[in-house]
């Protein structure tokens, strides 16, 4: 559920029209709906109410500021995967004792502020990385809470350029070897090792491959703890889908009770990282309508968004629907269109073949579920300005990131003086 609804033939985000926001701010722009963010993080929290568990909002699904602090006046902590990810969450008042620090090609410097952050846990992935991390905790006289990501060689069912648990992927150590690696951490003086990380994948649809890759770290914690490992927690990541469309994906609850079934009594502290579950419908990005072209064998609906606002269809090939924002009469008939970009490339399109009804310049059309992987993925590919991020409350808005200008990009450009020549 979220809560963009039609009210009097205009789409709304929760009690203000979005064609409103589109006077003020211009398109394209993304809208986010606090209502619905708040909605989505109750429900996957709730879910482990019962549990000794920690949410920690994957910050990289939508890194906004404002965001973030939405969901830390809620109690969530945050997973990060870089130093400026860190700077975000710490920024936005999550608090430090409740951000986990992932990413497999983490730097000294990122380490380092970590520690100095005293964060509640740092999950390695090599055992290059461990060795640094040692060596940085140690210069620091302190022990750097660690969790070795193990990779479980587990097929998540998801798109290949976002699964993260198979043994030809980069991500963690392979579970084979992780009993090794544990057995080298314990001897490190800069390292106490907490816990087990896990991560599959993102956009998983079913519930088989987490089961499998929970029941091998489980193993592996029973395994650990008989080493005389005191193992404490148990990251088991990301990765719930969504519905972009009209498939069906699990619910958090039935997520959280296959979780509670294979876990049972391992008296674990659990982590878990949702990001796209929380966000993902909880944002549009907005668009207006620039021209109707007649092509040789199709029709284009060519819109002022491109792929570098939303990547996702040209890097994914991913489907979003696509609404016009003033509700079409009963009846209406629709035609089968693309909804193109004006960026020069043919990856730049949103929708092939897409049931719209007719459209003229000037139309607003609102592409769905863009909260997550949508703004934070956006480039200044052809020197197009990052758009404005907008959150509503009720029949507030603000805008919560500034449209930049051409001459904002280009400031920051500089040529040297044996080219200038005045």
């Amino acid at each position: 559920m979220d809560h963009f609804v039609y009210r009097d033939g205009r789409l709304c985000a929760e009690d203000i029209s979005l064609a409103h926001i589109a006077e003020e701010t211009e398109t394209p722009f993304y809208c986010y709906s606090q209502a619905t963010i708040e909605r989505h993080y109750r429900v996957f929290a709730d879910a482990f109410a019962d549990a000794d568990a920690t949410v920690c909002y994957a910050v990289k699904a939508n890194s906004n500021i404002a965001v973030i602090s939405v969901l830390a006046h809620l109690g969530a902590g945050a997973d990060v995967v870089s130093g400026g990810e860190l700077k975000r969450a710490l920024t936005a008042d999550i608090p430090a004792s409740r951000i986990v620090f992932s990413g497999i090609g983490k730097t000294g410097e990122e380490l380092a502020a970590a520690l100095d952050a005293g964060i509640l846990q740092i999950n390695v992935e090599s055992e290059p990385e461990l060795e640094l991390l040692g060596q940085v905790a140690t210069d620091r006289g302190v022990r750097a809470p660690v969790a070795i990501r193990v990779n479980p060689d587990i097929d998540a069912l998801t798109h290949d350029k976002i699964s993260t648990g198979k043994a030809e992927n980069k991500f963690g150590i392979e579970w084979t070897r992780a009993h090794r690696v544990y057995s080298r951490a314990r001897t490190m003086p800069g390292i106490d090792i907490v816990g087990i990380a896990v991560h599959i994948g993102s956009q998983v649809t079913d519930l088989e491959p987490f089961r499998e890759a929970f029941v091998r770290a489980r193993d592996l914690i029973v395994l650990l703890r008989a080493d005389g490992l005191a193992i404490r927690h148990l990251d088991l990541g990301g990765g719930l889908g969504i519905p972009y469309g009209d498939e069906p994906v699990p619910s958090p609850d039935e997520y959280a009770a296959m979780v509670k079934s294979v876990i049972g009594n391992l008296d674990c502290h659990l982590i878990l990282e949702p990001g796209r579950v929380i966000t993902g419908n909880a944002g549009v990005l907005v668009t207006s309508v620039l021209y109707v072209k007649e092509g040789a064998t199709r029709g284009f609906v060519v819109v002022d968004a491109a792929m570098n606002d939303l990547m996702r269809p040209a890097l994914y090939g991913a489907f979003h629907d696509i609404v016009t924002v003033m509700e079409p009469a009963a009846k209406t008939e629709h035609q089968e269109v693309d909804v193109v970009g004006p960026v020069c490339e043919t990856g730049d399109t949103f929708a092939a073949n897409r049931l719209l009804p007719p459209l003229g310049p000037g139309d607003l059309l609102a592409i769905r579920t863009a909260g997550a992987y949508g703004a934070v993925m956006s480039s200044v590919y052809n020197t197009r300005p990052l758009v404005p991020e907008v959150l509503v409350r009720g029949s507030d808005f603000a805008v919560v990131r500034k449209r930049l200008s051409a001459d904002d990009m280009l400031s920051r450009e500089v040529v040297p003086n044996w080219l200038k020549t005045r």
